[in-house]
């Protein structure tokens, strides 16, 4: 089974580097590592094509985009693997069997998606968790009580895309979670809970980086919601928010 990781990069020189070397490090053997770079204007590019000459796994692109989801819609278009899923530059994932582990949870029930816990920790040192994300099984009533999993530990396969599409690019800062709602909505598809964090994400993204995005992100999950007819968007989205409160105290 192959495995697509995509990471969209913009002037990420910071971060890259870690973020890469937790790819490359990982005890799965058959992995594309796409990497979709905005035309970055630091060392970005530097280190990744350091990278890319002494791994032949790495296929990269750099030119101006729309914004990161138009990134990773590049991204997965150019995935050529079974399975796909996402690294975003300033991310690390939790241990270098955490491929493996996705890839034997794919093999060992028949299954559409991987998904998993997610780490929150500070910018400054990754050792200290800010929140944690804590998943768990799907069922589709959780669709109407605001429950998503982390979308950078979800892994789906690229027959997913195929038949849902790719991020609405009409989206600013929730696109990933109106493609979720597409994916979870559909009864024929089956997902797998795995009990352990994948992935680990410096504080600070867009989405919660200013009290103007988070207000645009709750303008945009009522979309979402209501665009695909979950449930009442209001209900939804305001459980959606008082969900995240319980994550910051369970370290």
């Amino acid at each position: 089974m192959k495995v697509s990781i995509i990471t969209a990069t913009y002037n990420s020189e910071a971060t890259i580097k870690q973020c890469m070397k937790s790819v490359l490090s990982q005890d799965y053997s058959d992995v594309e590592y796409v990497i979709v770079d905005g035309a970055s204007k630091d060392k970005t590019l530097e280190l990744v094509n350091n990278f890319k000459n002494a791994n032949k796994n790495i296929v990269s692109v750099s030119e101006p985009d729309s914004g990161i989801y138009d990134a990773l819609n590049k991204g997965i278009k150019m995935a050529t693997g079974d399975v796909v899923g996402f690294l975003h530059s300033d991310d690390f994932f939790n241990s270098s069997h955490t491929i493996s582990d996705i890839v034997n949870a794919f093999k060992n029930e028949t299954v559409d998606g991987v998904y998993g816990d997610l780490h929150y920790v500070s910018a400054q040192n990754v050792d200290k968790i800010i929140r944690n994300w804590k998943s768990k099984p799907f069922s589709q009533v959780l669709l109407k009580q605001g429950w998503m999993p982390a979308h950078p530990t979800l892994f789906l396969k690229k027959a997913v895309y195929s038949k849902h599409g790719l991020f609405n690019l009409n989206f600013k800062i929730a696109a990933d979670y109106d493609l979720m709602l597409r994916i979870f909505s559909d009864k024929a598809l089956k997902f797998k809970y795995l009990n352990e964090v994948i992935t680990k994400m410096r504080v600070g993204g867009a989405s919660n980086r200013s009290l103007k995005n988070i207000w645009l992100k709750t303008r945009e999950d009522y979309m979402a919601v209501k665009g695909n007819k979950i449930g009442n968007p209001a209900l939804i989205v305001c459980s959606k928010n008082l969900s995240k409160i319980p994550q910051l105290f369970k370290k």
